[in-house]
């Protein structure tokens, strides 16, 4: 027996909304129903929910989560395009931590000055 979209919204930290949206668009599988006829949702959807809202946090733009969703589905014989699609995804993401580095250490940089005028 799966749990609600309640109580899926809570564990994932997804609005139910968002969650019914997710299964419009593709990004999750047609979540079954119980006997009421509501969604009831398992462990490795709420895995899955975890790893899609890991990637839209580090700013997988949504067709490509579609684009990778969509593979997944089509089984192991997409693994390589996943994978590739994955790295490409990590320089993004190192490239824009590289950028807030170099912002922190203007923000640092500021700080220390304004630290240092205020103890003269």
């Amino acid at each position: 027996m799966g749990i609600t979209i309640q109580e899926a919204s809570r564990k994932s930290g997804l609005s139910a909304h968002t969650l019914r949206y997710y299964e419009r668009i593709g990004l999750i599988h047609e979540v079954d129903r119980g006997p009421n006829g509501h969604r009831t949702y398992a462990g490795a959807d709420l895995d899955w929910l975890d790893f899609l809202t890991k990637l839209r946090a580090t700013g997988m733009p949504i067709a490509d989560m579609c684009r990778y969703a969509e593979l997944r589905r089509r089984g192991p014989e997409t693994a390589a395009e996943r994978r590739r699609m994955l790295e490409t995804h990590r320089e993004r993401v190192r490239a824009r931590i590289a950028q807030l580095t170099g912002d922190l250490g203007v923000l640092n940089y500021k700080i220390d000055f304004y630290n240092a005028l205020e103890n003269q």
